[in-house]
């Protein structure tokens, strides 16, 4: 079954993302047939930066990697670690090589901007044509730039799925599945709709970005701190992660 298969909206795929081989091996040994990346968790384990463009050749590598699990590998490459629609595409054919069935490509950018649409439709074509399934996303809601959601999801309609981090609200993502054929991708957030009501919404992919990485680490500080007789800490946010990240 190809990764596309496995967009039904209604019926979501549930993604978990890794961050090195050793997550991803475990995740596919538990039956998922398909395991992305999180490029939170790739700069983290790397000294980098996240969504800086720094983690491409790590990027390569860990997709490689993961490449011989037996599942099906999607790739968060940011915003494809170039504002130069060619440098993005032979990155795109490089991982299709690989094996690579899919990639994630935002529009967000370090400084907390959107690149400009039409900047995105041509990154975005440039991805298309290789074989891979592109995930399109727009990051209206994780930077809360105030740029219109909609507007952003239909001038990515060449791609071939819709990735909205950050909407969670049962209502505004019907609203984005009647917006575009294109199956939507939403992010896992605990506290927030499960995957019952997430599919009743109309949702074909729910990813778990870096909560997997943020919950080992928490869990690994709790290991510790159990020891000296304290408390387990809360899971870290994306915000505190980031903030003992280089700059």
């Amino acid at each position: 079954m190809s990764l596309r298969d496995l967009h039904r909206p209604g019926d979501p795929l549930l993604l978990p993302n890794a961050w090195d081989y050793g997550s991803a091996a475990y995740l596919a040994a538990h039956g998922f047939p398909a395991i992305g990346t999180t490029s939170l968790g790739v700069a983290a384990v790397h000294g980098r930066p996240d969504a800086a463009g720094a983690t491409r050749a790590e990027t390569i590598e860990l997709a490689e990697a993961m490449c011989g699990l037996g599942v099906l590998v999607t790739v968060d490459i940011e915003g494809g670690f170039s504002d130069d629609p060619g440098e993005v595409s032979d990155l795109v054919a490089s991982l299709a090589a690989l094996g690579v069935a899919g990639v994630n490509l935002e529009d967000g950018r370090p400084d907390g901007t959107l690149r400009p649409i039409g900047l995105q439709q041509r990154i975005i074509e440039a991805a298309t044509g290789h074989g891979v399934f592109v995930n399109a996303r727009t990051d209206t809601y994780w930077l809360k730039t105030g740029d219109d959601t909609i507007e952003r999801v239909r001038a990515y309609g060449h791609a071939d799925g819709i990735f909205v981090p950050g909407l969670s609200d049962p209502g505004e993502i019907a609203e984005v599945v009647a917006s575009t054929p294109l199956p939507l991708n939403v992010l896992y957030s605990p506290g927030g709709p499960g995957l019952a009501r997430l599919a009743e919404a109309g949702v074909a992919r729910v990813s778990t970005g870096s909560l997997l990485y943020r919950a080992a680490l928490g869990a690994a500080l709790g290991t510790v701190l159990a020891a000296r007789g304290e408390p387990a800490p809360q899971t870290p946010t994306y915000a505190q992660i980031v903030a003992r990240l280089p700059r």
